[in-house]
């Protein structure tokens, strides 16, 4: 743009898990809603081919898929996008490993060895939302923030008790 700014972009304004997605304990179900608010206050995400607008998205699971149901401020769908969750097994069972392990160390091990795990945590974080965008690409413009967000949200789907 001639004025150095960048295009307008859309914007989700809500986001909603579909009953697909299960119920989780109130922990999780904590953890899901944290990262749904994180994500709405935040976030740049242009679905290819249409004008910016307010977004709402309903995510979903269908056959190991999580679908992607994008809607605009009425509700009316405006585009679906399906992705497979197989790329994101590796990254997220590593993120939830190395959750643990920091975890634990906040209880037991010295401020260098939590700071070294947390950096550790952040960099298979990074992993997943680099991942995320990579398979997004093409359908979905998002930056590395709302990809962070989204990655959360993804692996808060995959959160146990």
């Amino acid at each position: 743009m001639a004025d150095g700014s960048s295009p307008p972009k859309s914007k989700l304004i809500d986001v909603e898990l579909d009953e697909t997605i299960g119920r989780a304990t109130p922990d999780v179900e904590h953890e899901r809603a944290v990262a749904i608010f994180d994500l709405i206050e935040d976030n740049s995400f242009q679905p290819a081919g249409l004008e910016p607008q307010l977004l709402k998205l309903k995510l979903s699971i269908a056959d190991k898929r999580l679908v992607f149901d994008i809607r605009d401020e009425a509700g009316e769908t405006l585009v679906l996008h399906i992705l497979s969750l197989t790329p994101f097994r590796r990254v997220i069972k590593d993120y939830f490993l190395i959750c643990d392990s920091y975890y634990e160390a906040i209880r037991s091990s010295t401020p260098t060895q939590i700071e070294a795990i947390d950096m550790g945590r952040r960099g298979i974080h990074n992993d997943g939302s680099q991942t995320l965008m990579e398979r997004l690409a093409g359908k979905i413009e998002v930056d590395m923030d709302t990809a962070r967000r989204l990655f959360t949200l993804i692996c808060a789907l995959h959160w146990r008790s």
